[in-house]
């Protein structure tokens, strides 16, 4: 994982910081923008395009941000997404729904934008509209390769985003107020963009490799067998 921050930057930064990245890290390894990737062609001719989470969600499933949980589920319900028995926190929630996204997410690279305030516990919310964030996840051949936010940076507010993950969370995810973060945000953080890119999805891209296993350096093994 390659990470990136940079001050007094935003979310809308890393887009164009990531864009460049790639494409300039494709045309220094493989000579070209476009390229096959398991029998499909993936063109990194910029700009690339942007997709609303925000109506994507609500096209699909009619899920609105300002939904519970409850409300959330149900819709999913509804549409067959989740079990009628199912008794799902909110982030497990989010999960159903950003994995049915992935699975018709275009070969080229897409940036997902407007996700729900709920889901990005430490990204500042767009002040057009608190109820999102000012965050994006890039897609490129359906799976996920990025993830950037404008960094939330005001203590206050992110250490009450915290106790609202640990009321909302199931008791076996056992979340936990990360205070040594609020602590250093205390001390002064200025604004900021951050950015995380998969390195190992990103060469596995560029290497036409289907696995992700292929292009790790040191891949988990199973305990060897013995007797």
């Amino acid at each position: 994982m390659l990470e990136i921050y940079a001050a007094y930057a935003n979310y809308e930064d890393m887009m164009r910081l990531c864009q460049d990245l790639v494409v300039s890290v494709a045309q220094e390894v493989i000579g070209k923008t476009s390229f096959d990737y398991q029998g499909k062609i993936i063109d990194l001719t910029t700009p690339w395009q942007s997709r609303s989470f925000y109506e994507i969600v609500k096209n699909k499933f009619d899920i609105l941000p300002s939904d519970e949980p409850e409300a959330m589920l149900k819709k999913l319900q509804d549409r067959g997404f989740a079990k009628e028995s199912a008794r799902l926190s909110r982030s497990q929630i989010n999960k159903i729904i950003e994995d049915v996204l992935e699975e018709g997410m275009s070969v080229n690279p897409t940036f997902v934008t407007d996700y729900f305030a709920s889901m990005c516990p430490l990204a500042k919310n767009k002040k057009s509209n608190p109820l999102l964030s000012e965050r994006f996840e890039l897609y490129i051949a359906g799976m996920e390769v990025g993830n950037a936010y404008s960094e939330l940076n005001n203590p206050i507010e992110q250490k009450s985003r915290f106790i609202d993950e640990i009321k909302d969370a199931k008791a076996e995810e056992k979340k936990t107020v990360d205070d040594e973060y609020v602590l250093a945000l205390e001390h002064g953080m200025p604004p900021a963009g951050g950015l995380g890119i998969g390195i190992d999805r990103l060469i596995m891209l560029l290497t036409n490799q289907p696995s992700i296993r292929d292009v790790i350096l040191f891949p988990l093994l199973r305990p060897e067998q013995t007797g």
